[in-house]
């Protein structure tokens, strides 16, 4: 078996270098090294979609014919379900939501690349998951240079384990990774492996000025970009996104909370919508939509033979509700303040700028807090 992973190590490898994922010497060695199916001794989660019943998981065991080829697939594998449920705890499905998984190797690998980092680099990871992007980070820059902090203390403890069996021992912490970890600062590099809404003044506290911070930036409508900031003297940081579509689960401490019981929906007028719900099927448009309220979550009703597309921010209790009449797009809305014209504002602008990509979008986190711009 360990002659077929490395094998399969090496085909990874070549994979990711093809595909422009991969591209130092350095991070070659501990993809080729680094064994991921020991990160994956627990077993994963395999989807399954069937029409007309929710998505379903269902454990795939090392002892399964594809265990070992799946693990070395460029894909991510869901290890934990409704933050607690691991592989080996069912032997039938759930159709709850995942928790953690091991996220795709091309994104692993790309986001080490992007992180530039240099021999003797101290490196925070936020979010360990199974721990096999700490393990290649301790190939890469030994396991004293290497710290990682996650919330889930179980998912801690089994990537310690694995770390362990592959003989790396970095510090693995269990903490809210939003708020880093002080004790193990500065650090040269900060890479998070989970999504934020707001990326947390205290990962540039902990930045040394010249440092760089690698994260997926978003919001509850789910459309994210992956950002690489640079830390000044200042205490300010400032960068770009990055090109391509990327997306991790969401920080716990950040996740949306709880829809709760709606609001009375009926309770405003009609008014006829500058800009229709389908808009919002579009990713960057998306993406822009979220810079106005990124704590609104979106969601469809069918109401009365139509169906009804819903925007509520719960915590500031604004609302907004959009629905057609024939081609023409019909909203109403509740609340302190007017959600989808807000939203129709940001857009409208963005439009008029060109509607430049989200490449053009500069990002800056400062004691104040998380401003996102775009260049026309």
């Amino acid at each position: 078996m360990n002659e077929d992973a490395a094998e399969l190590r090496l085909q990874l490898a070549e994979q990711l270098t093809r595909a422009g994922r991969l591209r130092t010497a350095p991070w070659r060695r501990a993809v080729t090294t680094v064994p991921r199916h020991e990160f994956l001794s627990g077993g994963y989660f395999e989807r399954i979609d069937l029409p007309g019943r929710p998505t379903a998981w269902a454990p795939v065991m090392p002892e399964a014919p594809s265990w070992m080829t799946s693990c070395y697939a460029d894909t991510s594998l869901v290890t934990q379900i409704a933050g607690t449920i691991v592989p080996g705890d069912l032997r039938g499905e759930i159709t709850r939501l995942p928790t953690s998984s091991s996220t795709l190797p091309s994104l692993v690998v790309r986001m080490l690349e992007d992180l530039q980092v240099e021999d003797g680099h101290r490196l925070l990871l936020v979010g360990v998951g199974t721990g096999y992007s700490s393990g290649l980070a301790c190939h890469r820059l030994g396991a004293d240079n290497v710290t990682a902090v996650e919330i889930d203390p179980d998912v801690a403890a089994r990537a310690r384990s694995a770390l362990g069996r592959c003989g790396y021992a970095p510090t693995v912490v269990v903490g809210d990774g939003l708020a880093g970890w002080k004790d193990g600062g500065p650090y040269d590099r900060i890479v998070a492996y989970c999504g934020t809404v707001a990326l947390p003044y205290e990962w540039v506290q902990q930045t040394t000025p010249g440092g760089i911070i690698l994260t997926t930036v978003g919001g509850w409508m789910y459309s994210s970009e992956l950002a690489r900031l640079t830390v000044a003297e200042d205490g300010t940081a400032t960068g770009r996104f990055l090109d391509g579509r990327n997306s991790f689960m969401i920080a716990r401490p950040q996740t949306p909370p709880p829809l709760g019981v709606l609001p009375d929906l009926d309770q405003a007028d009609e008014q006829p919508a500058e800009l229709g719900a389908h808009v919002l099927d579009d990713w960057d448009t998306r993406f822009v939509a979220q810079l106005a309220a990124p704590r609104a979550q979106r969601m469809t009703l069918d109401r009365d033979g139509r169906t009804e597309h819903v925007l509520l921010d719960v915590e500031a209790g604004a609302w907004a509700v959009l629905g057609q009449d024939g081609s023409r797009w019909l909203v109403r809305q509740g609340g302190p303040d007017n959600l989808w014209d807000r939203i129709t504002d940001h857009v409208a602008r963005w439009h008029r700028d060109g509607s430049p990509g989200l490449d053009r979008f500069d990002i800056t986190v400062t004691p104040e807090g998380q401003t996102i711009t775009w260049r026309p």
